[in-house]
C-alpha cells in the first residue's frame, strides 16, 4: 500500500515538472489542441529567408515580428480546425490544390539545391566583370541628334545650322526622336556601341563640337549628329557590381539547368516555345 502511494507522489512530481517543459514546445491550446511553437519557427525562417527589395534592409528576428507570427499560426489553427469539422479536406478540390503546392515546393527544392551545389565562384564573377566593362569601351560620348524621315529634311537643316542656326532650336521643332527632341536633342552619355552601327560609326568620327555634314542614314530615319564631349567610362567598381553580376551567373546556370532537363526528357508533348 505504502508503495503504491509512493509511485503515484513520484510520477505526480514528474508530471509536474514535465509539464512546463511540454508548455515551451507549444504556444497555446485551440479547443483542445496544442499549437506547435515550430510552426512559429518554421514561419519566421522563411520570413527571414525572403530576399528584399534592393534598398531594403535584411528582415531580422524582433519581439514584434514574432508575435504578429505567433498571432497568424493560432488564427490559422482555428481556421483549420473550422474547415476539417466541415470535412473540406476531403474535397476534390482541397485534394487538387495540395498536390499543386507539393508540386511546387518540389520543384522549388529542386532548384535551390541545385543553386547549393553549383554555386559561382569568384573567378567567374570576375571574369564577367572584365568582359562586360571591355564590351563597353574606354569612352563614352555625348550627343545630340535631330531624326527626321527624308534625307532633303535632313540637308536643309544642315544648311541652317551652317548659316548659324542652333543646333538645338532645330532639334526641339523638327526632331522626330521622342526621347530627346524636347531636351534639344540631348542623348546624355552613352557608349557608342548603345547606338544603330551607323550612328555610332558617324559619331565616333566626329570631333568635339563638329556635327554630322552628311546625313547619316539609319533604320529609323535621318540623322543629324552633333558630338558634345568625350570622356572616360565612368564603369563601377567590381565591388559595386559583384552582387548582381553573381546573381545574373545564377540564373544563368538555373536557366541552363532547367532548358538541359527540358531537353532530356522523353516525351511526345510539343512545347509552344
Amino acid at each position: 500500500m505504502k508503495t503504491s502511494i509512493a509511485k503515484a507522489a513520484v510520477l505526480a512530481a514528474s508530471l509536474t515538472l514535465a509539464a512546463p517543459l511540454v508548455w515551451a514546445q507549444n504556444i497555446a491550446l485551440v479547443n483542445g489542441k496544442a499549437v506547435p511553437k515550430a510552426r512559429v519557427d518554421a514561419m519566421i525562417d522563411q520570413i527571414i529567408k525572403q530576399p528584399q527589395q534592393p534598398g531594403q534592409p535584411p528582415q531580422v528576428k524582433t519581439p514584434e515580428l514574432e508575435q504578429k507570427v505567433k498571432d497568424e499560426i493560432v488564427l490559422r489553427e482555428i481556421f483549420l480546425q473550422e474547415a476539417e469539422r466541415r470535412g473540406l479536406q476531403a474535397s476534390v478540390d482541397y485534394k487538387t490544390q495540395m498536390e499543386l503546392a507539393r508540386q511546387s515546393i518540389l520543384i522549388r527544392a529542386l532548384f535551390m539545391d541545385f543553386e547549393k551545389k553549383n554555386p559561382t565562384a569568384e573567378g567567374e564573377i570576375r571574369a564577367e566583370y572584365d568582359k562586360i566593362k571591355a564590351a563597353n569601351g574606354d569612352k563614352e560620348y555625348r550627343a545630340r541628334h535631330i531624326l527626321v524621315e527624308k534625307e532633303d529634311d535632313a540637308k536643309s537643316l544642315i544648311a541652317q545650322i551652317k548659316a548659324g542656326a542652333k543646333f538645338e532650336d532645330l532639334a526641339k521643332k523638327n526632331s522626330k526622336d521622342p526621347g530627346s527632341a524636347e531636351n534639344g536633342g540631348d542623348l546624355d552619355w552613352a557608349n557608342p556601341g548603345n547606338y544603330v552601327p551607323e550612328f555610332s560609326q558617324a559619331l565616333t568620327k566626329l570631333e568635339k563640337g563638329q556635327f554630322t555634314e552628311t546625313p547619316v542614314k539609319s533604320q529609323f530615319g535621318f540623322h543629324i549628329i552633333k558630338l558634345e564631349e568625350v570622356r572616360s567610362t565612368q564603369f563601377p567598381g567590381f565591388e559595386e557590381v559583384k552582387a548582381q553580376i553573381a546573381q545574373r551567373q545564377s540564373q544563368t546556370k538555373l536557366a541552363k539547368f532547367r532548358d538541359d532537363l527540358k531537353a532530356k526528357a522523353k516525351t511526345d508533348y510539343k512545347f509552344s516555345n
